[in-house]
């Protein structure tokens, strides 16, 4: 039986796709910092992973045995100007968002090239490819796990690993409901965060937990794949735009 081990399961997309791969009949791990959130989750293992701590994720790896897939979920986020974004906010981002993702993988990458196959899954996300003011430092972490990916996927294709990188619109996974936010006093940036989210531009978890699925069944998997219509346009958006002026993405 297929086995998919996926970081960040205890809410949102990761919570969705480790449903989703349960009801198709993969042997699935479902890990997060507190397993104890995983209790009413359906699923054949449920371990502790922090993806900053090496050796919960070291621990995690040995427990779960044979991994075929990987699904790299686990991210935060806040919002803030540049100007007001806490330098050690932004240590913290990339610490779980960026080498979290990449500790998970290189704990997994062993055995996948022994077997000369696997399948890594990491959830980006359209700022992964663009930014929209206001989520600098979360669009920044994204981007450099986009460099370290495709470097990735570059150097494991010879070992019969494909690589995806997933990139969902705005999602409504909660995470937005009520952000971490950092304003200046006296703030000079009002309107950034004034309607920051249009909600009726949302996709949800369990849309994009289909999408991770299917793509762990396709046999020829993209390097990246947008998820729903928002990323979808805004990404073309971008690519169509001039490189030589910043790209401001209309909500």
């Amino acid at each position: 039986m297929t086995s998919v081990l996926i970081t960040g399961a205890s809410k949102g997309i990761g919570r969705a796709t480790a449903a989703e791969f349960a009801a198709r009949g993969y042997r699935v791990i479902a890990t997060a910092r507190d397993p104890r959130t995983l209790d009413d989750l359906d699923v054949a293992q449920r371990l502790r992973l922090d993806v900053t701590d090496q050796a919960t994720v070291d621990e995690a790896v040995a427990a779960a045995g044979q991994v075929d897939v990987l699904v790299s979920n686990a991210g935060v986020i806040f919002l803030a100007s540049v100007e007001a974004s806490p330098v050690a906010e932004i240590e913290r981002l990339f610490t779980q968002n960026t080498a979290g993702a990449i500790r998970v993988a290189q704990a997994l990458l062993p055995q996948m090239r022994e077997r000369r196959d696997g399948r890594l899954l990491f959830v980006s996300s359209m700022v992964g490819r663009l930014v929209m003011a206001g989520s600098a430092a979360y669009a920044a972490t994204k981007w450099a796990l986009e460099a370290l990916v495709e470097s990735l996927a570059v150097e494991t294709a010879g070992f019969g690993i494909r690589t995806t990188l997933l990139e969902p619109g705005t999602v409504s996974s909660g995470a937005l409901d009520e952000p971490l936010t950092y304003q200046l006093p006296d703030d000079p940036y009002p309107d950034l965060l004034v309607g920051r989210y249009n909600p009726s531009a949302f996709i949800t978890p369990e849309q994009v937990a289909r999408a991770i699925a299917d793509t762990a069944e396709l046999d020829t998997p993209p390097l990246r794949l947008p998820i729903g219509e928002q990323s979808t346009a805004l990404l073309a958006a971008r690519k169509a735009a001039p490189e030589n002026v910043p790209f401001v993405a209309k909500r």
